[in-house]
């Protein structure tokens, strides 16, 4: 009989340590689960707001704000992040360089004069001397909002030299390197120029008036560094129903680097611009001191 009730004894005190295992097990899973949704809940930081039989959760996730109505469908969540900068509130604004610039071109002397005694071929042909630009790309780093700025860019650029009387040029003759010419007697040409293409980087101190470029008045000032690309004289002749056209490649005493002064103005998209070299177009040691002064329209993109 005492054998009996000791083994009643020691099967009621092993279910009691069984019972005691199982609750442990629970406290510990429940406090576990308990900290990882803390843990969630701190890092989403939710907000709750009972609204009668509505309730609202804000959710502020790494990714921003979402606000769900726990009545609806995840397809009701909506995205209501302030974080989001609005682009709107801080309007871009180009600098005044990207575009297309159409112009004509002077040369002048040192002495600002289009007057050459020494080599009249470079009283050139203004109506057939263009300038062309076409400006690839520009930045605008901003020293004072959108108002002020400094901008600069790149663009390619085509210098058309109209030159006038039938005069041929030449790079070089048996007895000197000195650039020469000489007048064509016999051929007269309904196209001679000399053309030189460069590569541009501008550098410019600009001005707005106001924050929309659309409507701003704009006035920029600087200077436009080139590299020369190429260079040749282009010459065609209409005769008797003949159409020749010549193309003759060669440096002609250009120098391989320019810098000019620049200014620029206009309201919205349009403007006006003039450049004036601020080194001689050709080497000083084979011709004249000529300085290119060009001035035209712009279009900017």
């Amino acid at each position: 009989m005492l054998q009996v009730i000791q083994e009643t004894t020691q099967q009621q005190q092993q279910k009691n340590k069984n019972m005691k295992t199982i609750i442990l097990t629970a406290f510990v899973l429940s406090s576990l689960m308990t900290f990882a949704q803390t843990e969630e809940e701190k890092e989403n930081d939710t907000t709750r707001i009972n609204l009668g039989e509505t309730e609202v959760l804000i959710i502020n996730t790494k990714k921003g704000k979402v606000v769900i109505d726990a009545n609806t469908t995840p397809a009701d969540t909506v995205d209501a992040s302030p974080d989001k900068e609005d682009d709107e509130d801080d309007p871009d604004h180009d600098g005044r360089w990207a575009g297309i610039d159409f112009g004509v071109t002077m040369l002048m002397n040192s002495a600002f004069q289009a007057s050459f005694p020494n080599d009249p071929i470079w009283e050139n042909d203004p109506a057939k001397s263009f300038y062309w630009n076409i400006n690839i790309m520009d930045h605008r780093f901003n020293i004072y909002k959108n108002y002020v700025g400094i901008t600069t860019g790149f663009g390619i650029n085509w210098t058309q030299i109209g030159i006038k009387n039938d005069y041929l040029l030449f790079e070089k003759s048996s007895t000197s390197d000195s650039l020469y010419y000489a007048v064509d007697s016999t051929t007269h040409y309904s196209k001679n120029k000399l053309r030189a293409t460069y590569l541009q980087i501008p550098l410019m101190l600009e001005f707005n008036t106001n924050e929309d470029q659309d409507k701003a008045f704009y006035l920029a000032a600087g200077v436009i560094g080139g590299v020369r690309v190429g260079s040749a004289i282009i010459q065609k002749i209409d005769r008797d129903n003949f159409d020749n056209k010549q193309k003759t490649k060669g440096t002609y005493a250009l120098n391989p680097f320019k810098v000019d002064a620049t200014l620029r103005m206009g309201y919205g998209n349009w403007g006006v611009f003039a450049n004036y070299a601020l080194m001689p177009l050709f080497d000083t040691d084979r011709t004249s001191e000529v300085y290119p002064l060009t001035f035209g329209l712009s279009m900017n993109f």
